[in-house]
């Protein structure tokens, strides 16, 4: 475990503001959800990732499909994607 040097107080609803500069980061959105783990003395948190979770939009939905291992799109997602491949291929 690495200290960022960043240092915050807990506020009276027991709240902790995350720096901006970490969120941009690790990738963490307003509305993003975040689990929870105790460890010893330490309480983590880790950006909540489910299996179904787009690669590409972050949508978790029932019709999200599995392309390749790992992999997870939505059909939303599965189109920016192709479209995104499609203009890389035309220069």
């Amino acid at each position: 475990m690495r200290s960022t040097g960043i240092v915050r107080k807990v506020d009276q609803l027991g709240r902790i503001v995350t720096p901006i500069e970490l969120r941009r980061s690790m990738g963490i959105s307003e509305g993003d959800a975040m689990e929870i783990f105790v460890e010893d003395d330490r309480i983590i948190l880790r950006k909540y990732k489910t299996e179904k979770t787009c690669a590409i939009t972050g949508e978790i939905l029932e019709e999200n499909f599995e392309y390749a291992k790992g992999l997870h799109l939505s059909p939303k997602g599965a189109a920016i994607l192709l479209e995104e491949l499609q203009n890389v291929t035309k220069k």
